[in-house]
């Protein structure tokens, strides 16, 4: 009879422990993904991380900021990232370069832009035509914060080398301690800087970025052509895994997602941390899906040919691959 109840032990926990194991694959695969910035800006990507939706497509995901979409760019090319995350600018300057290996886009995360106007004071009636004759800080030349506001900018009829002075000198990371420090009469913050800037009574929010340019496909995933051709179903499955964190912050309130990747930016309390979620949700940054448009594109070399940094238009079929995307579940 004890055998039988030991026997019976064994058989139970031999159950639990294959009903547990079954919500994630048993074999992983280590995949380095380089985003430009760690930023409550990317959400979806954090919720798949902590919801297991990674572990759950079996890949171990290890995940570097590069701080910047040049150094995110470099690490896709030299191979010490599978997969980089950043505006899909960095691919069509790589394009241009002539890499015999192209960094194809396939899968987009944003549609919005994530920045924001932040002005001394208050001002709810803030217009764009406010800036002229102002000191604005702005960002890297060619880089898609940067191209978005001076497009905007141009949207109002207004001449971003001629009606204003913006000073690209400062570090994107610094740009909000400078602005503090007296510099300038409005500065382009990502958050969570401009909320920051907004508790310390430094700034005020004025305008959003994302909700003047309309729709852009700010953010997107890539990988080198050689790598999508021989990883395919490792790309399928990251993207799989994305896709659940999209559907979960369309499914879900600002609370419950700041609630989920908390862990990932221990430095920023819950209040603030669904301040600034919400305030993405509200202006629907995040697609229901990853598909990257043809006409999103056409849209992105628009932007850049206003800005100056398109020699020439790059085909769509060339960067961007919307497989992947179409077959996520």
């Amino acid at each position: 009879m004890r055998k039988k109840g030991i026997a019976l032990s064994l058989v139970f926990a031999c159950l639990c422990t294959l009903i547990m194991s079954c919500g994630a694959k048993t074999s992983q695969t280590k995949i380095t993904l380089n985003e430009v910035a760690h930023s409550i800006f990317y959400a979806p990507q954090y919720v798949a991380i902590e919801e297991d939706y990674f572990a759950e497509e079996g890949i171990d995901l290890e995940l570097v900021t590069g701080y910047g979409a040049d150094k995110t760019m470099a690490a896709v090319l030299s191979g010490d990232a599978q997969i980089g995350f950043m505006g899909a600018e960095a691919s069509i300057y790589a394009y241009q370069e002539g890499t015999k290996d192209p960094v194809v886009n396939f899968a987009q995360l944003t549609q919005r832009a994530g920045n924001f106007l932040v002005a001394r004071e208050a001002d709810p009636d803030f217009a764009w035509d406010d800036l002229k004759g102002k000191d604005v800080l702005g960002g890297r030349k060619g880089g898609m914060p940067e191209m978005v506001f001076e497009y905007i900018l141009r949207q109002n009829d207004i001449d971003p080398a001629k009606d204003l002075s913006i000073d690209q000198s400062i570090d994107f990371g610094s740009t909000a301690a400078a602005f503090s420090g007296g510099k300038a009469d409005y500065t382009v913050e990502f958050e969570p800087a401009a909320t920051t800037l907004e508790n310390e009574g430094a700034g005020y929010v004025v305008a959003s970025l994302g909700v003047d340019s309309g729709y852009v496909p700010y953010t997107a995933y890539c990988a080198k052509s050689s790598y999508m051709n021989e990883h395919k179903d490792i790309l399928q499955s990251f993207t799989n895994a994305l896709q659940k964190g999209m559907d979960y912050v369309q499914t879900h309130t600002p609370a419950e997602i700041a609630k989920v990747i908390a862990p990932q930016f221990k430095e920023t309390d819950l209040d603030t941390l669904t301040t600034i979620v919400e305030r993405y949700y509200n202006q629907d940054t995040w697609k229901d899906n990853l598909v990257f448009e043809e006409a999103s594109l056409n849209l992105l070399q628009d932007i850049l040919e206003e800005a100056g940094e398109l020699t020439a238009r790059v085909p769509y079929e060339d960067i961007i691959t919307t497989e992947y995307a179409k077959a996520a579940k």
